[in-house]
């Protein structure tokens, strides 16, 4: 038995590269919530949470995940042995309703934590991997054509990325349309080429706006409609070849159940942090895997730390069909590992050492914490 003797937590404002333009924001800072579980042998273990433009994406905020992490589950977890993380899990589960994002940093932690301590890679918790490399997918959201045209020819070249995703939805139809066209015909098949639309059309404009980005050879549109409304995706899968992937409407496996019964969509996008964890999205994935559906290992643009914990565990999922986009870290100025994760070749190298194999790097980490919330020191006595 290990004690848990501290739970720290931090808010980390790192700068992107670029403005990151989606139908609900546009990022300029991505905003970590950076978590440190420490027990009594001296193992550390860390865990990430982060969503996309404060509350402009879904119900939880970088704030209101750390006072959810420092009011209400640390108080349940202090004291606890550190060593069984799925009981943990349900202790926590069963006092604190919702806080997806929130639970998935703890649990990260707490499985990061175990497999540091049995010397192991995360992965091998996890099932074992089954690919040691993940294709990595690279989003295109300048709004600008060429630009964006510009960006896609750079990554291709240096060998990086050669899947891009088209984040669309803020224009008239026909101009979405006319601008993933203007760039699936500039890359051709060197690349496939994908839609975001992150639930900013109703189901007429969907069915006008896939017409024709099937006619430019997209490969596939993400979350057309609003999350909840499965009817429309299961009409709109049925009626267009172009595949349908659910993303904003799964949040965890009740939904997924949801999605497979209704037929819903071709492909699920796994994140750990709208499933609750890598439990959670490991559920999300064997029930797609039971019900035909395609699986991508998405993001909500993390940093090293949760994008890792992703990488173990899409390395470890039967099929990948649709393959990820854990390009995260690449979207920042800055990220605070002390050894960047590895991109090449296009795709993520998994990492190998014990735990999530990263460590963090403390002098980033300080300088990029978010002076006015230092973090809270939960110490058991």
């Amino acid at each position: 038995m290990s004690k848990i003797v501290s739970i720290d937590t931090c808010l980390v404002d790192l700068p992107t590269i670029r403005p990151h333009v989606l139908a609900m924001a546009t990022m300029q800072v991505q905003t970590l919530v950076i978590v440190r579980i420490r027990t009594q042998d001296g193992v550390e273990g860390i865990g990430e949470a982060t969503t996309i433009g404060g509350l402009s994406y879904g119900p939880e905020s970088p704030e209101g995940i750390k006072l959810t992490l420092d009011h209400y589950i640390t108080p349940l977890l202090l004291g606890h042995d550190a060593s069984r993380p799925a009981l943990l899990m349900d202790l926590v589960g069963k006092l604190v309703v919702g806080n997806h994002f929130a639970k998935c940093a703890v649990e990260t932690a707490l499985l990061d934590a175990a497999a540091r301590r049995a010397g192991l890679p995360l992965s091998d918790l996890l099932g074992g991997r089954r690919r040691d490399s993940l294709p990595v997918a690279w989003t295109l959201a300048s709004g600008d054509t060429g630009k964006d045209i510009e960006e896609a020819e750079r990554m291709l070249a240096a060998r990086r990325h050669n899947i891009f995703k088209l984040k669309i939805g803020k224009r008239a139809v026909a101009a979405d349309a006319a601008h993933v066209a203007a760039i699936k015909a500039a890359l051709g098949d060197r690349a496939s080429v994908r839609v975001d639309v992150n639930q900013a059309w109703d189901e007429p404009t969907a069915a006008r706006g896939m017409a024709l980005l099937e006619q430019a050879g997209c490969d596939l549109v993400e979350q057309p409609v609003a999350g909840h409304l499965r009817g429309a995706m299961a009409r709109l899968s049925q009626r267009f070849t172009l595949a349908v992937m659910a993303d904003e409407g799964l949040t965890g496996p009740a939904s997924a159940f949801a999605h497979a019964a209704e037929a819903a969509a071709d492909v699920f996008s796994v994140k750990i942090q709208q499933s609750g964890g890598l439990y959670g999205a490991a559920r999300v994935g064997a029930i797609a895997d039971a019900a035909g559906i395609g699986l991508y290992g998405g993001t909500m643009l993390e940093g090293g730390v949760a994008t890792a914990a992703s990488a173990h565990l899409f390395a470890c999922f039967p099929q990948l069909s649709y393959q990820t986009e854990l390009f995260g870290p690449l979207l920042l100025v800055e990220d605070i590992l002390a050894e960047p994760l590895t991109y090449a070749d296009f795709a993520l190298t998994v990492p190998t050492g014990p735990g999530l194999g990263i460590r963090l790097d403390e002098d980033k980490l300080s300088f990029h914490r978010r002076d006015a919330d230092r973090p809270r020191h939960h110490i058991l006595s």
